[in-house]
């Protein structure tokens, strides 16, 4: 037999001060048994019932159980990668602090709303890089995102073909063993216009092996200026650059790949509603494996001391008579 809980130092110490006491009890009711002349069998009897349920509900309380039965565990997930546009236009603070900042924070939520499947990051302006591998580590992935900066990639330009191409191909080559591809997810993060010429053909190719794309845009139809080191971004003539959300690209990329557009601006937070779009996608069985468990049988020796309770208060056999 095991034991849910386990007897700490306090229990230790009351279990021998309670047997000291009701030792004590016992003799001093067959004293005044003595005394009074009411047989030591009738007062035994109904100490020990006593001690026996008390002892049984203590048992319960431990919670025991014993035996063993086979249970079918079932590994269910979805595979989720994440491109995140990194170009200097998301410093742009027309959504607050920024929207880099914000989408970080977003990301945040995604990845809590999803600890138990597979999330990988890319980031990309012109070209695309891996920054998080597929991984269930939901601490690794939140470190990843937090270290999201426009420095990290160089800025000349946005192109949705490279992490797309780079999404789609990591989440066919690591595939674990009996996965299809109904349950693989890219979700592709901008602010801006798609200056790629091969996003379609790779768009294409992304519903032909079944996988859903989902585009969110972080920005407002007004736009803001977009910070530098040593002020802000101005173009040739000297003027200061507004950055708008430009949301046409990602619309048409969701549109024609069977997708859905959401959007982060100044009134709209499509956020829950894009986690909720993703969590109805039914996932798929990794991982089939039977597993031996023990169940608590507290129920047994609760039910037999009220069994013994309720006896207790039938039998009326009097210990003293006064």
């Amino acid at each position: 037999m095991k034991f849910l809980y386990s007897l700490d130092w306090n229990v230790l110490i009351f279990v021998p001060i309670f047997l000291a006491l009701y030792l004590a009890y016992l003799f001093r009711m067959g004293q005044i048994g003595r005394y009074i002349s009411t047989s030591w069998g009738v007062i035994t009897f109904k100490l020990l019932l006593r001690a026996a349920y008390i002892g049984l509900i203590f048992i319960a309380i431990l919670g025991p159980s014993f035996g063993e039965t086979k249970k079918e565990i079932q590994s269910v997930g979805k595979d989720i990668m994440i491109a995140v546009d990194l170009s200097r236009s998301m410093d742009a603070m027309d959504i607050q602090p920024s929207r880099l900042q914000k989408t970080k924070f977003e990301l945040k939520r995604i990845a809590d709303a999803f600890g138990g499947d597979r999330i990988g990051l890319v980031i990309f302006s012109s070209s695309a890089y891996m920054q998080c591998p597929l991984t269930y580590d939901g601490s690794a992935l939140n470190l990843f995102i937090e270290t999201l900066s426009t420095d990290l990639v160089p800025n000349s330009g946005t192109d949705f073909g490279p992490p797309l191409r780079m999404s789609l191909d990591k989440l066919m080559e690591d595939s674990e063993p009996g996965t299809g591809t109904r349950s693989k997810i890219i979700l592709l993060i901008s602010d801006g216009e798609d200056f790629g010429d091969n996003t379609s053909e790779i768009a294409n190719e992304i519903q032909t092996n079944g996988i859903s794309l989902y585009t969110l845009g972080v920005g407002t139809e007004e736009g803001a200026r977009v910070p530098t080191p040593r002020g802000f971004l101005v173009d040739k003539q000297g003027q200061f650059v507004i950055s708008k959300l430009m949301p046409g690209d990602l619309k048409s990329l969701a549109q024609n790949s069977g997708g859905e557009y959401y959007e982060i601006s100044g009134a709209r937070n499509d956020v829950s509603r894009l986690i909720n779009t993703i969590a109805s996608i039914e996932g798929e069985v990794r991982d089939v494996r039977q597993v031996d468990t023990e169940s608590n049988k507290y129920i047994y020796f609760l039910g037999l001391a009220l069994a013994l309770i309720a006896l207790d208060m039938m039998l009326n056999l009097k210990a003293v008579r006064v």
